[in-house]
């Protein structure tokens, strides 16, 4: 075994590995840029050298610096983790040269699976089953047109050296072909200097289901069951599970037989994972291998009691396999939630900013030890992976994922039941987030019943995206008890009274406490609360109805608990400036208090900001200091995820200033220019 690694990666993966090194008393080096200075992954390991600047091209994907710095630490190995250079030939060729061990696959493998037409050429030859296509070396349009008029339509143009969902085109029907394959070869050209498409068959309502294997150099070969990734937004994986829910035990045997076959046919060594796309009627068909750890590997483990990274660190080190295919045992049923900061009802476009509080339910981080055991030693119900900490900050360069939320269950029903309660236990303030859309997704029918497809999220996009019931009055009680304590001292149930910013010579004391809604900027209300001196109890009037209000601070960190007439709420309520975020009954709500001094203040200035409505970069700057403007006239246009967004004057006025220039980068909320309101 190794006695120091190199682990070529950050965030997540790089702390996940990082903790099976510590188990193992293998020393751990992490690499780190500009941005990542002070990040997670860089505490979590033994060592850390820099590499660069903040973008991946400046840092993660500078093959001869991480090369340096293994040289430097004398790390004897170098885990890729997944992204970035995981599945990069080149990158494992020069450790090979190098003399450091790449925990991964031979080259040889990594080039076999690289080129989609290459692989489906060797699945072919060593008999696993492939969707109806075209994977040819001519690329003559009209060849192609030919092919595609055989297969019969509707079929799916894919780049085939693509990946994450570029380069893919659905064509209908003949005519539309010509217009779409033009179109998937300037993408598939942009993305991966590569034009070559390849062909199939479109199946509609197809489900993704994957199969984790693991090969050895002494002839060992074992599929570790399978995974369900059929929930899917822009061909990106948002729920996953296993095993697949809904497959019969002798399916699930060819399936992993098929994918142990994949790996034979490559003379593959180390983690792999063979996916396959199958129909309804449970035909399935072969579609890409991945020479690497999966996002999702944590569900496997959880199902097998297996930590797969040690599985990796042992292959690597020319041992083998550690268990025989009979003697791996599937427990339960384990469910992976991917919590990013993104917006889903913006096409979820990524989201950036500081982490102003996080907290994660009650669990256990990479809670898997040798046993398959949390340090309880009953296996860990609930785990967490995560990447990031508390004031931490995500930014435009890389992957915003926050989090990966992994349930553990005898069966789906309780795995789906634990996910849930998890899912309503999670606080983020700062970017955005799709936990809301992750709890609409685990609630819904389709997802509860186990009717997947990878078109279940467009398919039912009105109902998952349908605005939600939320406790509006409960969660302005928690705001209004976090404001008053912090206004006027009045926390633990003490009398108004006994502070002077309440005190009065005569009568009682009436505050108007209003409120604006974040989500829904013309939802404002306000709550009145009365004070009678006499009695000292407090009454709260909102929409009329006047009910006895009492509240105190509960036991934890930012908890209220608020008593309106009959009713009791106990929430945790976070406040930034006047932003009072709320979570209660297992809903997140966000509160702007209209404090009527700032906002006469605002108004005496007269000023219109214009903020970034999404991290990315600025593509152009149509007006300059002094232009005067109509309402909705284009002032500034940015680009992010190869979307362009154009930012329009909110009110009439006169421009007074422009905070960045073409090709600056921006944060989600950033000011980018200051307008005068007429």
């Amino acid at each position: 075994m190794f006695n120091k690694i190199l682990i070529a990666n950050r965030g997540e993966i790089a702390c996940r590995v990082a903790a099976t090194c510590k188990r193992l008393g293998i020393a751990s080096v992490a690499v780190y840029s500009d941005a990542d200075a002070n990040a997670k992954h860089v505490a979590a390991c033994d060592e850390a050298v820099h590499i660069g600047g903040s973008t991946a091209a400046e840092s993660y994907l500078r093959v001869e610096r991480i090369i340096e710095a293994a040289r430097a630490t004398g790390a004897q190995a170098v885990h890729p983790g997944y992204g970035f250079l995981s599945e990069n030939e080149d990158f494992a060729h020069a450790c090979e040269a190098a003399g450091i061990v790449f925990i991964g696959p031979p080259v040889a493998a990594i080039a076999a699976m690289g080129s989609k037409a290459a692989a489906k050429a060797l699945m072919h030859a060593a008999a696993v089953p492939l969707v109806p296509g075209y994977h040819g070396d001519d690329q003559d349009p009209q060849l192609l047109q030919r092919e595609a008029d055989e297969i019969g339509y509707p079929v799916l143009l894919k780049a085939s050296a693509g990946g994450g969902g570029k380069g893919m085109r659905v064509v209908g029907r003949s005519a539309d072909f010509a217009a779409a394959l033009a179109s998937c070869k300037r993408e598939a050209a942009s993305s991966f200097g590569n034009d070559r498409v390849l062909i199939e068959k479109y199946l509609t309502r197809p489900r993704h289901v994957e199969v984790q294997v693991f090969a050895d150099r002494h002839g060992g070969a074992v599929y570790l069951f399978d995974r369900d990734c059929s929930v899917q937004r822009r061909h990106q994986k948002v729920l996953e599970e296993a095993p697949a829910p809904g497959l019969g035990t002798e399916l699930k045997r060819e399936m992993g037989e098929a994918a142990v076959a994949a790996a034979r046919a490559v003379d593959y060594v180390g983690a792999g994972t063979v996916e396959f796309i199958m129909t309804g009627s449970g035909d399935f068909y072969f579609m890409e291998m991945n020479t690497r750890l999966q996002v999702e590997h944590p569900v496997t483990e959880m199902v097998t009691g297996q930590d797969l990274v040690e599985w990796q660190l042992r292959v690597a080190a020319d041992e083998p396999l550690p268990l025989t295919q009979q003697q791996l045992k599937l427990d339960g049923h384990a469910i992976e939630a991917r919590i990013y900061a993104e917006h889903p009802a913006r096409g979820f476009l990524p989201s950036t900013g500081t982490l102003k509080h996080l907290r994660m339910p009650e669990g256990v981080e990479f809670a898997i030890d040798a046993a398959g055991l949390g340090e309880s030693g009953r296996k860990a119900p609930v785990r967490i992976d995560s990447g990031v900490r508390e004031g931490d900050t995500i930014t435009p360069f890389y992957d915003p994922m926050i989090a990966k939320l992994i349930v553990h269950g005898a069966t789906r029903e309780e795995a789906l039941a634990r996910l849930s309660r998890a899912l309503r236990a999670c606080e983020v303030v700062g970017p955005h987030t799709n936990v809301e859309f992750l709890q609409s997704i685990v609630a819904s029918e389709p997802f509860a019943s186990g009717d997947l497809d990878t078109g279940l999220i467009e398919r039912h996009h009105d109902a998952l995206f349908a605005p939600r019931k939320k406790p509006f009055k409960e969660a302005l009680a928690l705001a209004c008890a976090a404001l008053l304590t912090r206004e006027g001292g009045t926390a633990h149930g003490a009398s108004p009274w006994d502070a002077f910013s309440h005190w009065r010579l005569n009568g009682g004391y009436t505050q108007t406490l209003g409120w604006r809604e974040i989500d829904h900027g013309d939802n404002e209300t306000a709550f009145t609360v009365s004070f009678a001196r006499d009695s000292g109890t407090q009454t709260l009037a909102h929409d009329g109805v006047r009910e006895d209000f009492s509240w105190s601070s509960g036991t934890g960190a930012h908890e209220f608990r608020a008593t309106i007439g009959d009713a009791r709420v106990t929430g945790r309520v976070f406040v930034d400036g006047d932003t009072f975020h709320v979570f209660c009954l297992g809903e997140a709500l966000a509160f702007e208090w209209q404090n009527l001094l700032a906002h006469a203040a605002d108004a005496e200035h007269g000023e219109g900001r214009l903020t970034a409505p999404m991290p990315g970069k600025v593509i152009a700057v149509l007006v300059e200091p002094g232009t005067v403007v109509e309402k909705g006239t284009p002032l500034l246009v940015m680009e992010a995820m190869k979307m362009e967004h154009t930012i329009g004057a909110p009110a009439a006025g006169t421009v007074s200033e422009v905070l960045y220039g073409v090709g600056d980068q921006v944060a989600d909320g950033a000011q980018l220019l200051v307008l005068d309101v007429q």
